[in-house]
């Protein structure tokens, strides 16, 4: 007489568990992930009496202008002369957007008309100067 075996392994993969790795895995990407902030030039962003907060960070570009007449937008170094092409393609891209200066306290007069200038072929009217509050 054979006795037949009764455990047989089963094919199936548990899924039981799976929704709590996955919450565990999002958590873990949720704490540890870092935000990046824009590093831009080394600028001594001048003082102001009164400051706003820009409305939305999604819709701004950052301009950084240093003294020794570097320019970047949003960490990428650029001439000046190609300001105008490079502000046109993202205001075609998103018409909403706000040039957010940030230049150094000791910086040209002669560059930052040259930006202004640029913004203007470019057709990015809206612009806000950086500073920080007095102390």
């Amino acid at each position: 007489m054979q006795i037949e075996r009764k455990n047989k392994a089963s094919n199936e993969i548990s899924t039981s568990s799976m929704p709590d790795i996955i919450f565990m895995l999002l958590i873990f990407f949720m704490v540890t992930t870092v935000m990046r902030e824009f590093d831009g030039l080394d600028v001594l962003i001048p003082s102001a009496k009164m400051i706003e907060k820009l409305e939305s960070k999604r819709n701004t570009v950052y301009i950084w202008a240093s003294k020794d007449g570097v320019i970047s937008v949003n960490d990428r170094l650029i001439r000046p002369k190609n300001l105008a092409g490079v502000m046109y393609d993202k205001i075609v891209s998103n018409p909403k957007i706000t040039v957010s200066l940030k230049s150094d306290e000791y910086v040209s007069m002669e560059l930052i008309s040259e930006v202004h200038t640029q913004l203007r072929q470019a057709n990015a009217l809206k612009l806000s100067y950086s500073a920080k509050t007095e102390e």
